[in-house]
């Protein structure tokens, strides 16, 4: 049985759909259109990352020579602040009232 916590951070398919028609099918960091989902969270589920919109983006997968998801998630640390920077301002420029605190999951509200 899933915690609180996990089912939070899950993405649902409903959340996969709105990412996908908002990125326009494109990775949101190099803009291929080729072996992308919209399954990145911007604030990892590690550290509460929930799985709403605001907190997904599309990104390449491992199949595509960019790589953007792999390198947002296992690449170098200047490589992850650097795309985290290009979907922080994407995200900001979606959502005008963005803010990272509103992504993380709250145990006691």
């Amino acid at each position: 049985m899933k915690t609180k916590r996990s089912k939070a951070t899950d993405i649902p398919m409903s959340v996969k759909k709105k990412v996908w028609e908002r990125d326009g099918g494109c990775c949101v960091v190099c803009g291929n259109s080729y072996n992308v989902m919209p399954n990145a969270h911007y604030i990892s589920r590690k550290h509460g990352g929930l799985g709403i919109e605001q907190n997904v983006v599309t990104l390449c997968t491992e199949l595509t020579p960019n790589k953007c998801h792999r390198r947002y998630d296992f690449g170098t640390k200047e490589e992850h602040e650097e795309i985290k920077k290009i979907i922080r301002d994407y995200l900001k420029s979606k959502y005008p009232n963005w803010k990272e605190e509103d992504l993380v999951y709250r145990k006691w509200g």
